[in-house]
């Protein structure tokens, strides 16, 4: 797809936008796997859920963060406990 955006600004504006709509584990993965790619770093991609925090509200910051959460690779268990990748 043609964009003025470099990758990585076009990953990360992508996710921004997806988290917003609240899309599927799937859509964000693919996602955060090109940004990686671009070489986005884990910071900037959490840092995509921060910026949407205040236009989709506390409620859905915290599901799309699990999910994302999860799309990043971590392992929630549920409670408080994530695992980090490896």
């Amino acid at each position: 797809m043609a964009s003025a955006l470099d990758p990585k600004t076009f990953a990360l504006v992508r996710l921004g936008a997806l988290l917003a709509l609240e899309s599927s584990v799937a859509s964000y993965q693919a996602t955060v796997d090109a940004a990686l790619a671009a070489g986005a770093t884990s910071e900037e991609i959490v840092a995509c859920l921060v910026a949407v925090g205040p236009a989709i509200g506390e409620a859905r910051l915290i599901l799309t963060g699990s999910h994302l959460a999860c799309a990043m690779g971590y392992e929630l268990d549920g409670g408080s406990e994530v695992k980090r990748p490896e």
